[in-house]
Order: C-alpha cells, then structure tokens, then sequence
C-alpha cells in the first residue's frame, strides 16, 4: 500500500463548487463582515494612536504589539447575521457588499457598531427583495386578471349594437325638433356624404 493513497494528492481537484449558491452567499457576506471588522479595528488602534500622540507628544507605538484580532462577535449575534445572510437572494450579494463598504466607509464606526450597520444593510436588502416579489406576485395577478377580462370583452364584443336605432327619448331631441333632422348619433362624429 502506498503512502499517496492516503493522501488525496492523485485526485484531481473540483472545478465546480458542490455548494449551495445560499451557503456561499452566507460565506461571502461573513467573511465582508470579518474583513470589514478587522479594518475598523485597525482604524480605531490607529486614532487611539494618534490621540495619544497629542496627548503626550511622543511616538510609542513601535513598542506596541497588539492581537491579532481583539474583538469578536457572539456567537448569538453571528448566527442571527447568518439566519439574515441566508435570506439573501445570490443575484444580491454583490449589491449588499458594496452597500455596506459604503456605509463603513461613509460613518467610520467603531468595531462594535460594525455589526449593527451589517445587520441594518441586510434588513434593507431584504425588505427590497420583498417589495420586489411582492411587486412580482402582483403583475402575474394583473397578467391574469388581464387575460380573463379581455376574454369577456371579446364575448361583449360579439354582441351586435345599431347605433341608428334608438328607444331612448332625450330632452336634446326635443331641441333640434325644430332643426334639420340629421342622421348622426350623439357619440359618432358627422360624416357628410358630398353629392
């Protein structure tokens, strides 16, 4: 037996992900969330840096050595951001990065708040992905809708109306007694014959 057979080194690799397109969307979207984490971590060490810079006058900040990454998220929390991420339509996950980039860019928030301004961007995301089926369901109802009621003004179509022959006494018809008698109808416009 031969040692590369316990390894998988002969096998050749997967081309295609054999994952599910929400379970990407779900890693895509928390591994933004770790990424822009970390740099707002950063972004506060580096203003507490300069604060105390101004503070004191002096530069120790070579002799600082900090963590690798000091803050995390609860548990509790990152499976409520996953539970949100999953409702996250694949065709959306692009928009919503780049929505939240903007954001953290735009407010600079602290390592705490980052967390919240995700959650925020995905609440919006999917309120949008919402309005849109709804908006969805509603034109296939009209389309529906449509179609029965075009059926049924085609059966009324079908029914034969003279316009020339007419029941209906009118109080206009007793003014024009004393006019030329015409053969116009009230809603057709005239058409005189040139003789």
């Amino acid at each position: 037996m031969s040692l590369a057979s316990w390894f998988r080194w002969n096998e050749p690799p997967n081309r295609i992900s054999q994952r599910n397109p929400t379970e990407m969307v779900v890693e895509t979207l928390m591994m933004e969330l770790s990424w822009q984490t970390k740099q707002a971590e950063k972004q506060q060490r580096e203003r507490e840096n300069e604060y105390r810079k101004i503070k004191t006058g002096v530069d120790y900040g070579w002799l600082v050595s900090y963590p690798k990454q000091s803050y995390d998220i609860s548990p509790g929390e990152r499976l409520q951001l996953e539970d949100m991420c999953t409702k996250i339509h694949p065709s959306y996950c692009g928009p919503v990065i780049l929505r939240f980039r903007q954001l953290v860019t735009e407010y600079e928030p602290e390592v705490q708040e980052v967390s919240r301004l995700f959650r925020s961007v995905l609440q919006e995301a999917a309120e949008k992905i919402k309005e849109e089926e709804e908006a969805k369901k509603l034109a296939r109802q009209w389309n529906t809708k449509n179609k029965t009621s075009l059926s049924l003004t085609t059966f009324k179509s079908r029914s034969r109306i003279s316009p020339f022959i007419s029941d209906i006494k009118t109080i206009s018809e007793d003014v024009e007694r004393g006019t030329q008698p015409t053969r116009r109808v009230w809603s057709m416009p005239e058409f005189r014959s040139t003789k």
